[in-house]
């Protein structure tokens, strides 16, 4: 209600929902999250077997390699969005939703024994989970990407200084589009969804909006 009333230009006269609607965050405020004097958005619609989280830990690993940069120097994020199985979206999410909803089974993830994965394989990968990558190149799997694929996990890359957000239109606009896979009802999955988000993913209301703010607060925009 006070939302609307805002929304609506009416004056709110409880002083204490007032001053709660004072203090919430601002739809940029995660961007205050983004530290360096390095910055950059990777821009990943689609789940590509992780090569998004990939590129990014690429970015990190380089800069403090190569360019002898230290801790809170770079900055990174990474975008959750888009509808459909082959939508970043999914990765936003804890394993209980990935197993309540068969998560690995809509976006086409198998584990190393061709099972769908009822976890998110995305936060916390294993050198069990590198055949992805290889699928990805349509190579088989090798060495390297045994040793790279626990470092580009979600939590791996937060402690590297990446931030990454979610878009509230795409989230509600997919909570739809379960409901018409027979997941339950849209109302009741956006509000799920909501709850079991992973810890430190941050909703903006519009990604296309957030991409556009992000360059213009100087982070630079790299597409995958």
């Amino acid at each position: 209600m006070i939302g609307a009333a805002a929304a609506a230009g009416l004056p709110i006269t409880h002083f204490g929902s007032s001053v709660a609607a004072q203090q919430q965050p601002g739809p940029d405020d995660w961007m205050k999250e983004v530290r360096g004097t390095h910055r950059s958005l990777f821009d990943f619609p689609r789940h590509s077997n992780g090569f998004g989280l990939l590129h990014i830990a690429n970015y990190l690993g380089t800069y403090s390699a190569a360019y002898k940069t230290g801790p809170g120097q770079v900055g990174a994020v990474g975008t959750f969005y888009g509808m459909g199985g082959a939508a970043s979206i999914s990765m936003a999410f804890n394993d209980a939703m990935w197993a309540k909803y068969a998560l690995g089974d809509y976006a086409g993830l198998k584990d190393a024994s061709g099972k769908p994965y009822t976890r998110n394989v995305f936060h916390r990968p294993t050198r069990a989970d590198a055949h992805l990558l290889a699928q990805a190149l349509q190579s088989p799997n090798f060495a390297m990407l045994g040793d790279a694929i626990p470092g580009i996990g979600i939590e791996s890359l937060q402690k590297m200084g990446t931030k990454f957000i979610l878009c509230n239109n795409a989230l509600q606009g997919w909570a739809l589009e379960l409901e018409a896979r027979g997941k339950g009802k849209a109302p009741a999955i956006e509000a799920d969804l909501r709850a079991n988000l992973l810890p430190g993913v941050t909703i903006v209301p519009a990604m296309v909006i957030a991409i556009e703010k992000a360059q213009a607060a100087g982070i630079a925009y790299n597409r995958q």
